[in-house]
C-alpha cells in the first residue's frame, strides 16, 4: 500500500503546473466522464475533451453528473472539484484543495495566532477596500467605524445615481420578502458573494473558519474575503437591479440580482481577483511566484526544534538516522 509519505516525486511530466493552468473551469447540464487521461463534458452539443493536468478547479454547476472515473483522474492530477450554484454564485460541496502544499493553510494560521500580525492582515483587507485610506494606525474599533461610515456613504451615494430610495439596511435573518427591493437585492447579492468567496477560498486550501475581521463562525474568512467586493461591486448591482425592477415592476428580484451578478464575475474575472487578493494577504512579503513555487512542492516534513523542518521517512530514534520501513 502507497502511502502519502512513500508516493514518488511528481515531475513535470506528470503535471502541469499550477500557474501555466486554467484557474477555473465552470460546466452545467452535462455528464462528465473520462477517456485516457482526459475528462469529458457530454452534452446535446456533443462531447469536449478536456485534459485533466490542465485543470485548476472544476466548478459543477447545475444539471452535472460526474462519474467515479472522471472523479479518479482529477484526484489523480491534482485537479479542486467544488459543487457550486449557477455559474458559482453558491457553494455546496467541495472535495480536495486545488495546492498539493499546506503553505497558504499554514500562514493563514500563522497570521492568525499571532495578535499583531493578525491585526495587520486586518488592515491590509481595509486597504484593499478602501485604497484611498491609510489604516496603519486605526485600532480594531476604529477600523469598524470607518468601515461601517464608508458603507453607509456607498449606500447614499449608489441611491443618489440611481435614484433608487435608500432609507436603511432592512433585513430579518429567515424573511427574505420582509425588505424593499434594494434590500431583498443586497442580501441577494451578498449570499452570493459569500459562495464565490468560499470556492475559492476552499480551492486554495484556506480555513474557511480562521478570520481576521470576522470571528466564532465556522465561515469567518469567507466572510472577510467576500467584504473586500462589497462596495465595489455587490452594492452598486445590486441598486442598479433594484432601478431595473421598479422601473419594470419585476418582482423576483432574487434571481434578477443573482443573473446579474453572475454576469459581473466573469466580466471582471473576479474569481482570480479572489486568488490573487487571498495570496496576497496571506503571504505579503513573499516575493513573486514564490507561492506558486510553494503550491507545485508535493513533499512531506516533519517539525523539528527552533522552526525547522527535518526530512520524513527517516527513522531518528537511532544514533545516525535511518530510512523508515513502514
Amino acid at each position: 500500500m502507497t502511502t502519502v509519505g512513500k508516493r514518488p516525486a511528481l515531475t513535470p511530466r506528470h503535471l502541469t503546473r499550477t500557474a501555466d493552468r486554467l484557474s477555473f473551469i465552470y460546466l452545467e447540464r452535462c455528464t462528465v466522464h473520462r477517456d485516457a487521461n482526459a475528462i469529458t463534458a457530454e452534452d446535446a452539443d456533443g462531447t469536449t475533451h478536456i485534459p485533466s493536468s490542465t485543470i485548476g478547479t472544476l466548478l459543477l454547476g447545475p444539471g452535472t453528473r460526474v462519474t467515479h472515473q472522471a472523479m479518479s483522474v482529477l484526484g489523480e492530477t491534482g485537479a479542486c472539484v467544488i459543487w457550486v450554484g449557477e455559474h458559482g454564485v453558491r457553494y455546496y460541496a467541495g472535495g480536495r484543495a486545488l495546492s498539493r502544499s499546506a503553505a497558504l493553510l499554514e500562514a493563514q494560521a500563522t497570521q492568525w495566532a499571532n495578535v499583531r500580525s493578525r491585526m495587520a492582515v486586518a488592515r491590509a483587507m481595509y486597504r484593499l477596500r478602501f485604497p484611498d485610506e491609510d489604516p496603519v494606525r486605526l485600532t480594531r474599533h476604529e477600523l469598524l467605524g470607518r468601515e461601517g461610515t464608508r458603507v453607509r456613504d456607498c449606500y447614499r451615494a449608489q441611491s443618489a445615481r440611481t435614484g433608487v430610495p435608500w432609507n436603511g439596511r432592512r433585513y430579518t435573518p429567515g424573511d427574505f420578502t420582509s425588505g424593499d427591493a434594494v434590500n431583498k437585492a443586497i442580501t441577494a447579492a451578498a449570499q452570493c458573494m459569500y459562495g464565490v468567496a468560499h470556492a475559492v477560498v476552499a480551492s486554495l486550501g484556506c480555513s474557511p473558519g480562521l478570520g481576521f475581521v470576522h470571528s466564532g463562525h465556522e465561515l469567518s474568512f469567507v466572510l472577510d474575503i467576500a467584504d473586500l467586493y462589497k462596495t465595489d461591486i455587490g452594492i452598486p448591482l445590486a441598486f442598479d437591479v433594484a432601478a431595473e425592477a421598479e422601473a419594470e415592476a419585476e418582482e423576483d428580484v432574487g434571481s434578477r440580482t443573482r443573473r446579474a451578478l453572475r454576469d459581473r464575475i466573469n466580466e471582471t474575472r473576479l474569481l482570480e481577483r479572489c486568488v490573487r487578493d487571498i495570496k496576497g494577504l496571506l503571504l505579503p512579503d513573499s516575493p513573486a511566484g514564490a507561492s506558486e513555487s510553494a503550491e507545485n512542492t508535493d513533499r512531506v516534513t516533519l517539525q523539528s526544534d527552533r522552526g525547522l523542518n527535518v526530512a520524513s521517512g527517516v527513522n531518528y530514534g537511532t544514533d545516525e538516522p535511518e530510512a523508515a520501513t513502514w
